[in-house]
């Protein structure tokens, strides 16, 4: 039931999220029953799609988060309620790193403005400043650029 990746439509959906399984594939696939699949749907744990016909269609990011959720029951004995939290927990983690990211490469240009400015002030002869408070202590990642 997996549509080549040729096949696929440019509808703007990464490969990932494309919803290419039925239920009973996407049991298959992660060794449940249907039913479970269905619970999992209730709970509000995974979001398949859904056809014209109303058939649930999983894709494979669906399969992954079924699969994370299997591995943290069974390595970390935690309920669906749990596993609930832990996915809200990522998100939020992955999300503050993007903002931290952000937030350094900001810091990053502000250095450098710093650090032209100082050129600049050398060469017009000005006092040369000391290094700006809100740098020291602070590690700035050089960018590649």
């Amino acid at each position: 039931m997996a549509r080549n990746r040729r096949e696929s439509s440019d509808d703007g959906i990464g490969d990932d999220q494309q919803p290419i399984y039925v239920i009973s594939i996407a049991a298959r696939l992660v060794g449940m029953h249907q039913q479970t699949l269905r619970y999992y749907e209730r709970a509000g744990l995974v979001e398949p799609k859904r056809t014209g016909g109303n058939i649930r269609m999983y894709s494979n990011s669906d399969i992954q988060r079924i699969r994370q959720i299997q591995r943290w029951m069974d390595e970390f004995g935690v309920n669906l309620a749990g596993a609930e939290i832990m996915f809200r927990m990522t998100e939020q983690i992955n999300a503050l790193q993007q903002q931290m990211i952000f937030l350094q490469s900001g810091l990053n240009l502000l250095y450098q403005f710093w650090i032209h400015t100082e050129a600049i002030r050398r060469m017009a002869g000005g006092p040369a400043g000391s290094r700006p408070r809100c740098f020291t202590g602070i590690e700035l990642v050089r960018s590649a650029g």
